[in-house]
This record gives C-alpha cells, sequence and structure tokens, in this order.
C-alpha cells in the first residue's frame, strides 16, 4: 500500500467513496457540502489533488461525466494510519495509548469487557 500519509480533509472523500462507490463529482459535491461546507471548487480540487496523489481513481463516462472510486480498502487505511500515529505520537507503545486514553475517564462495563476481550485476542496471537 501506497505510504502517503492521509489528511483529515482526504478521510471526508475517501468516507463518502467506501460508503457508495462509484459517485459523480455533483454527488461528491452535494455529500460532502453536507458534511464539510465546502464548496463545489473546493471539492473539485480536492478530487483532482486526491486523483494526483493515487488515492482515488477518476475516469470519464460518455458525455463526459467523470466518476470517482478508490482502491483504498477502509480497513487497510485505517490500520496503516493507526500504526503511524501510534508510532509518531506514542513511540509504537498500545499500552501508553490505551492508558492517555482511558486516564480519567469512567469507563463503562461494555468498554472494559471488550478491551479485554481484545487483550484476550492478542494473547492468542503471541
Amino acid at each position: 500500500m501506497n505510504p502517503v500519509h492521509i489528511t483529515e480533509s482526504e478521510w471526508y472523500v475517501l468516507a463518502c467513496l467506501w460508503e457508495r462507490s462509484p459517485q459523480n463529482a455533483r454527488e461528491l459535491t452535494e455529500s460532502l457540502k453536507k458534511i464539510t461546507g465546502w464548496s463545489r471548487s473546493t471539492t473539485l480540487t480536492m478530487l483532482r489533488r486526491m486523483s494526483d496523489k493515487g488515492l482515488i481513481r477518476c475516469s470519464s463516462e460518455d458525455g463526459g461525466i467523470r466518476t470517482y472510486t478508490t482502491d483504498l480498502a477502509e480497513n487497510e487505511v485505517r490500520m496503516r494510519e493507526t500504526e503511524h500515529f501510534l508510532a509518531r505520537v506514542y513511540k509504537g507503545s498500545v499500552s501508553m495509548m490505551l492508558s492517555a486514553m482511558t486516564d480519567g475517564k469512567k469507563l463503562d462495563d461494555t468498554e472494559i469487557d471488550a478491551l479485554y476481550e481484545i487483550l484476550r485476542q492478542a494473547e492468542e496471537k503471541k
């Protein structure tokens, strides 16, 4: 997978395409205006930049209507970005990240059970 970092703005576009793909520029403009408030020109600029970076693909149909898709799998992108964040902010330490994320927060029984299950599965993978 391409090691390009995904910006917050790019996440919005990718999320729209993961939800439904392909989409044309008009459809993406409408969706992104609701989510971000972006104008048509901002959306078109984002689509062009993301296409140049290889994050999305643009193809023209009959009549010149451009449609956009992505070959990036959502779970792979999430994993790569999580690993990047973990390395950058917590020096790769999962325990340090979990400690920071739960410090001062009250976790309900469901969240605690989910964390125990994650740890149990991690232990099985050793």
